[in-house]
């Protein structure tokens, strides 16, 4: 067919009618060659909503929730390289009636007017009408109908019924309901009766309501007691039967009746009406200052009439205080017509107008005061360090709060990684004043990492501290403090040994610290110096193998470091090494003296050029293995030593030498001897104890010993007094011993084995009470058997003092 213009072949209608809310949808169909574009526009120019969907190549316009402003014309475009073509058509709206006001369920008094009106809206503008009981209401009489409002005058009961307002449009039609409900009935109290007791403040302005519920309103008549009242300069009688008196006085007083009335019927009510005297707040709390931590009592009392009740309330800042929930602090003390409110441990908040109310049946009353709480200043702020120098730092800070006292003065602490928290620092001027903000913190260490804190004072104490400033450190310096606690000794042939006592870190000064070792042989003059650059080395060895054993030395250790060289000790004499003993001790022997115990003595060693210190025994069992040894060391020119804790009947070898700092010399010919058998194992049995007045009379059975034990040679009874804990003891080659012990204390007694080796087991201890018995002089004699088993068996004589 070849190219040509577009051709609209489905055009929609000229006027298409769109209800509210619907989806409105306009196609547009071309032919033409080149295929054409198909665009919509407005005619008004007006641009599309972001709800319009073009869809099917824009042949289909599609608008959702049609409203009242998409009406208009829509054009439809078809448009080729050969030329274009268009359609229009005008979209209109329309839209149901919908209810803007409607009418609610009515209950109204007989002979009372009705109006009710009802409001829709729609498209095209909808017409009203009324029905009642499914009937067509007419607009006549007291019946009036105009523009959706029904009124109707003077209702009588025939007027009671369900009624309907009707709006329609073309489009639609809505209905709503209400129903009417006429009123008559007699009146009745029921509901709002008067108060069975009224009171009033004398010289206030009195009200009485009468409000009787009455179908039609019921006329009202006050009585006072048989006294119709009528108007006067001070009684007001008002349309709605409220009864008002002004300035009212005791006269007021009595019984009040209001009589209500309409056609169907009559009722009353009374009350009664008691003036009362005006509350008066005979003693208010009074504005004052208070120290944080103290208690207060905020007095509130006043003179009332004893007809009222008095209720006090308190509030603090304009906030009601709850005493249930700040106990801690608040109570209200007092009686029926006293409120007081104790304070109690007053903090910094609490400071403020406490205000107390008085309510009673008739007024309500207040009084306030101002509480002034005085505490320690609140912590300083900003503290800032301005400047540094090896041993000050300027400080400055902003002062905080002074809570109700001047502050009078301010405290600098500091702390460094060395100290234990915080600690006061000397400043200048030594004492900071409460108006000044800077000074200068001094006798600082140096090269030492610095935080400071300040602490402000007044009348009250001291405050909280404050925050702590930014870490600085002080600039470093050449060493101001040497070593302490410098001397020496010892150590192995051709050495001197020279120790100290290291500076602690915070005393060093700076980076690059060391110690510096000066010594001399006694007498010289020339100093020989070492330097160490490792600050915790603690000990210096000097090794030349002139040096002569154990001679004097002048000794002297200073400090550096990058800055310089500090101090040096004082001077100290040091000893070079000695050299061990060199002869062995002769006359060497060795007696057992018990199982576990041997005897060595010797003779001692004869001058030589070493020094002797003491000496030292060495031991062991097997002479094939010398290696286990044990050593006992005495120091001092002693010539025996006891070894203890060896084994029963077991050989021992012994040695000895002697020693001194270089360390022992060489060992004596060694000696052999064999411990004692060991005591019995088995203790005294069967103790059997008698005691008459302070005479303990004590019997057991003998021990036996084994073969492999020691033989008894006798026993020892240990007894020992409470009250002073001291020790006693009898020694007996018998099996009974007769004691006398003080009556007024208790004792606790043992008895043991003696044999060659050494003490044996104990019996069970005995434990003997108070003697004296009673004021009279009486004691009891006891006879117990103690045996091993736990059980002690007593037989208990009484005996009568002589």
């Amino acid at each position: 067919m070849g190219e040509y213009e577009p051709k609209i072949e489905l055009h929609f209608p000229d006027t298409i009618p769109a209800a509210k809310g619907s989806t409105l949808k306009l196609e547009c169909f071309a032919l033409g060659n080149p295929v054409p574009k198909i665009s919509w526009r407005r005619t008004s120019d007006v641009s599309f909503p972001n709800k319009v969907k073009l869809k099917n190549s824009n042949a289909l316009l599609e608008i959702p929730s049609f409203q009242q402003e998409d009406t208009g014309t829509y054009e439809c475009i078809a448009e080729n390289s050969r030329g274009k073509n268009a359609a229009r058509g005008r979209v209109s709206f329309h839209a149901t009636p919908h209810w803007l006001q409607t009418t609610t369920d009515t209950a109204l008094p007989i002979e009372e007017n009705l109006f009710w009106e009802c409001k829709a809206n729609g498209k095209p503008k909808p017409s009203y009408s009324w029905l009642k009981n499914g009937e067509t209401l007419i607009s006549e009489g007291r019946v009036q109908i105009e523009n959706g409002a029904l009124s109707i005058s003077s209702l009588n009961l025939s007027d009671g019924g369900m009624y309907q307002c009707v709006a329609e449009n073309k489009h639609g039609i809505i209905y709503s309901s209400a129903e009417l409900m006429v009123l008559a009935s007699a009146p009745s109290f029921s509901q709002n009766p008067l108060s069975r007791v009224l009171k009033a403040r004398s010289g206030s302005d009195v009200s009485l309501d009468c409000r009787p519920h009455a179908s039609p309103r019921a006329i009202s008549l006050w009585k006072k007691g048989t006294e119709i009242l009528q108007r006067n300069e001070r009684i007001s009688l008002f349309p709605n039967g409220t009864l008002k008196i002004a300035n009212v006085t005791k006269r007021d007083g009595g019984s009040y009746m209001c009589i209500a009335k309409n056609q169907f019927g009559t009722a009353s009510t009374t009350g009664r009406l008691i003036i009362t005297e005006p509350t008066r707040i005979s003693q208010g709390p009074s504005s004052t200052e208070i120290t944080v931590g103290e208690s207060i009592v905020l007095l509130c009392q006043v003179t009332a009439d004893p007809a009222l009740d008095v209720a006090f309330s308190w509030a603090f800042n304009g906030q009601p205080i709850d005493f249930h929930q700040d106990v801690n602090h608040f109570e209200r003390v007092g009686g029926s017509f006293s409120g007081d409110l104790m304070i109690r441990n007053i903090q910094l908040n609490h400071g403020g107008k406490y205000v107390c109310l008085v309510d009673t049946d008739v007024e309500s009353l207040s009084a306030d005061a101002i509480l002034v709480v005085k505490g320690p200043p609140s912590p300083p702020d900003l503290v800032v360090v301005e400047e540094v120098t090896d041993s000050t730092a300027q400080l400055s800070w902003s002062p905080g709060q002074d809570n109700g006292s001047p502050i009078t003065g301010y405290v600098i602490q500091g702390r460094t990684p060395f100290t234990v928290g915080w600690q006061a620092v000397d400043t200048v001027p030594e004492v900071i004043n409460g108006n000044t903000l800077t000074a200068t913190v001094v006798g600082l260490n140096a090269w030492v990492e610095y935080e400071f804190r300040v602490l402000a004072s007044n009348s009250v104490g001291m405050g909280e501290p404050s925050p702590p400033s930014t870490k600085i450190r002080t600039e470093d310096a050449v060493p101001d403090t040497a070593p302490t606690d410098v001397g020496g000794g010892g150590g192995t042939k051709s050495e001197l040994v020279i120790t100290w006592e290291p500076v602690p870190e915070e005393l060093q000064n700076g980076e690059g610290f060391g110690y510096i070792i000066a010594f001399r042989p006694v007498g010289m003059v020339t100093w020989t110096r070492a330097v160490i650059s490792a600050p915790s080395v603690t000990r210096y060895v000097f090794r030349n193998d002139t040096i002569p054993p154990f001679s004097p030395f002048n000794v002297k250790v200073g400090a550096f470091n990058n800055r310089g060289e500090g101090p040096f000790s004082t001077i100290a004499t040091v000893f070079s090494a000695e050299e061990v003993p060199s002869v062995p001790p002769e006359r060497v022997s060795a007696k057992s003296l018990s199982a576990a115990d041997i005897e060595v003595t010797w003779e001692p060693i004869p001058v030589t050029p070493e020094r002797v210190l003491g000496y030292e025994v060495v031991y062991w069992e097997d002479d094939t293995k010398p290696d286990t040894v044990g050593k006992v060391r005495i120091t001092g020119n002693y010539t025996a030593v006891n070894v203890s804790g060896l084994q029963g009947t077991t050989q021992y070898y012994l040695a000895v030498c002697a020693f001194n700092t270089a360390g022992t010399g060489p060992q004596s010919v060694p000696v052999n001897v064999t411990t004692k058998k060991p005591s019995p194992g088995q203790p005294p049995q069967n103790v059997e104890w008698n005691l008459i007045g302070s005479q303990l009379l004590l019997q057991w059975d003998p021990v036996i010993a084994l073969e492999t034990e020691s033989e008894v040679t006798g026993y020892i009874v240990l007894y020992r007094r409470h009250r002073n804990n001291d020790m006693y003891s009898v020694i007996t080659n018998k099996t009974s011993v007769e004691l006398t012990l003080n009556p007024n204390d208790n004792y606790v007694i043992q008895i043991k084995t003696l044999s060659e080796g050494g003490l044996g087991e104990g019996s069970e201890p005995i434990h003997i009470h108070q003697l004296s018995m009673g004021a009279r002089g009486s004691r009891a004699g006891r006879l117990c058997t103690l045996s091993l088993s736990p059980l002690l068996i007593c037989a208990l004589s009484t005996l009568s003092a002589s």
